[in-house]
């Protein structure tokens, strides 16, 4: 399965770390948080990754394309009139990666669209680029197949002002609204699993994601959510990204689940 990531977004709300670089990009502990959501993924062996770039894209294109030197022993050789590169050893993830250019202004929804061609015919991870967790990959995705409907998302309870779930006992998420005044309801964490059928749902590049798709996937029974009661943090400004960074320098970071 492939792993779509958000991460076209200006950033705007940490704009003191985002204006050189896309807000998936801010580093944790040395490396971007895309990097860290990657990693999760990883762990249960999802290794395709398809980001959904836009501001500043092309400085996730770099990064990804120095990547391996960056990881990797390498010897340069210059003592004959052919200078010689040699990798000597690398610590590389086994990732296919694929950045897709989706637009400076794209929305989430058109985002998620633009990409279709390289998802195909089949369910898919889908996350945002700058909120770390702990969720069970692999029981999220269990638990998306076992109900058979076209969206779930991973629901966790904070007191912060993000997209607000009306749940029933059944699990099934009877209305979605967005940011709202902080009312300790559940949220939507991200850490989507979406049938190829969420297409149907996105109308061009100025559709948002967690407007009129999610809204209809509720109406129509469609959209499922995934509670989680670990660690969720997302990275929306500064003190946020500072939470992260002190967990992660701290070595309690509960979202690093993987070895060095």
């Amino acid at each position: 399965m492939k792993v779509v990531l958000l991460a076209g977004g200006f950033g705007s709300r940490i704009s003191e770390e985002s204006e050189y670089r896309p807000k998936p990009m801010i580093e944790i502990g040395g490396m971007p948080i895309l990097w860290h959501i990657m990693k999760v993924y990883s762990c249960y062996g999802f290794n395709e990754f398809i980001i959904c770039a836009g501001y500043k894209q092309h400085i996730i294109k770099r990064w990804f394309a120095d990547y391996y030197l960056h990881n990797s022993d390498v010897t340069f050789d210059y003592t004959s009139e052919e200078s010689r590169t040699t990798i000597e050893n690398h610590h590389c993830d086994a990732w296919k990666v694929t950045v897709v250019d989706t637009g400076l202004h794209t929305m989430t929804g058109g985002r998620i669209k633009r990409v279709q061609k390289y998802i195909g015919n089949e369910p898919f991870f889908m996350t945002y680029g700058d909120g770390l967790c702990d969720v069970n990959i692999h029981d999220l995705y269990e638990f998306h197949k076992k109900h058979g409907k076209t969206a779930t998302l991973t629901a966790v309870t904070l007191q912060q002002q993000k997209g607000i779930l009306n749940i029933g006992g059944d699990n099934a998420v009877k209305s979605f609204r967005e940011k709202s005044f902080i009312d300790g309801a559940p949220m939507n964490a991200g850490f989507m699993v979406l049938n190829p059928e969420i297409f149907d749902y996105i109308t061009d590049d100025t559709t948002v994601f967690e407007r009129e798709p999610m809204e209809r996937l509720a109406a129509d029974g469609q959209l499922m959510s995934f509670m989680h009661r670990g660690f969720f943090q997302c990275m929306d400004n500064k003190r946020e990204m500072d939470i992260l960074e002190k967990l992660w320098t701290t070595n309690n970071a509960p979202w690093k689940i993987w070895r060095d």
